[in-house]
């Protein structure tokens, strides 16, 4: 990860996709759904409009501050120690995002497709596969995103289509059987997990090539669309097929694909489905940890980034192994504790920064004039 890595906006655009897609298209559909009912899609559409907000205050900081990290500014704006004191726990719950991501990758595989391997086995292999993806750098990592996209969103696709046949429209009825409610509480929900976690980008968005930095943000904001409109259908067609049991099924995806039948030519596809939403997980994870070591690298401001790949993959596996290692666990973390994490530790310091930002920048306008 040499400090001269540069990529397209459309690469950093992909690697955006992949980190909101990745995981969320499994996870967040079923829980969605068991708290708001049919009123999931709305819970959706507001925690999108939040996700929008998050954006716009990181590109404004982007243009502000072009050709620096989130360090960087805020060390100019809040000063060093304020920095420091904002960002450990920034850094603590980055360590535990990337943990989370691979204990999620376990528990999917363990209740799906590999009932039978030790948990440390799974967690294993992948931060061996994560390290070393991580070692390779941003550049290598975005030209592998736009194949491995296709083949993400492509196996979506083939499962939404197939499923078409069992489609109920009238299970979309009522909206808000119990009120609003539970759309807010499930809007919450999917606001700490996927979209408060954009936060972290404001680390690599300086990677992207000076020739480019203006088609950015129209990216990025049509990249977090597609995000919410993926998501969407699959919430939608979720509640179509399964009916009232969706919010009971975890993995909405990976149980639409186990009822594809067609002809008795294709059925029983959910395990190739299952390791192509894996690729999500994986690369999400890959992700993540470059920007942890990243950011890791400027907080200690250390010279090499490569000599933290191997130790921080090691610390993320010891506590994947032993924190949320059960399911009842890791969903109240994700229902209940990460998005108030999320607001403490990566939505807080951005907003100050930003509220700082703009103080002084009135300030300077005001004497100027």
């Amino acid at each position: 990860m040499s400090k001269i890595e540069r990529v397209s906006s459309l690469q950093m655009t992909m690697l955006f996709l992949f980190f909101t897609t990745g995981s969320s298209i499994v996870i967040i559909p079923a829980p969605l759904t068991n708290i708001a009912g049919n009123g999931a899609w709305i819970s959706l559409l507001i925690a999108y409009a939040m996700g929008m907000l998050l954006l716009t205050s990181i590109l404004y900081l982007y243009r502000l501050f072009p050709n620096q990290t989130l360090i960087e500014y805020s060390r100019l704006t809040l000063g060093n120690a304020l920095t420091t004191v904002l960002l450990i726990p920034f850094t603590c719950v980055m360590f535990w995002h990337v943990a989370g991501i691979v204990i999620e990758i376990g528990i999917f595989f363990k209740s799906t497709m590999l009932k039978e391997t030790p948990t440390y086995a799974v967690n294993s292999m992948l931060f061996i596969t994560i390290a070393l993806t991580a070692l390779a750098g941003i550049e290598v990592i975005a030209r592998m995103a736009a194949v491995l996209l296709a083949l993400m969103f492509g196996c979506i696709i083939v499962v939404l289509v197939l499923v078409g046949t069992l489609y109920h429209p009238e299970y979309l009825l009522p909206i808000l059987p119990d009120g609003i409610r539970p759309v807010l509480h499930a809007a919450y929900i999917t606001y700490g997990f996927p979209y408060s976690e954009i936060i972290v980008f404001a680390i690599i968005l300086p990677y992207v090539r000076a020739k480019d930095t203006s088609k950015v943000g129209k990216h990025l904001y049509l990249a977090l669309t597609i995000n919410a409109m993926t998501l969407l259908a699959s919430i939608i067609c979720s509640i179509m097929v399964l009916g009232p049991i969706s919010g009971d099924l975890n993995y909405s995806l990976y149980q639409l694909a186990r009822l594809i039948f067609f002809q008795e030519i294709i059925e029983r596809i959910e395990s190739v489905i299952g390791f192509s939403l894996i690729v999500g997980f994986y690369f999400k994870a890959a992700i993540l940890l470059i920007i942890l070591i990243r950011h890791l690298s400027q907080l200690l401001r250390l010279d090499n980034e490569r000599l933290l790949v191997f130790p921080v993959a090691l610390i993320c596996l010891l506590l994947s192994l032993t924190t949320y290692t059960t399911e009842s666990a890791l969903e109240e973390l994700v229902n209940l504790i990460w998005p108030l994490l999320n607001n403490i530790a990566y939505a807080l310091p951005i907003f100050l920064i930003l509220a700082v930002a703009l103080i002084r920048g009135r300030h300077k306008g005001s004497k100027t004039s």
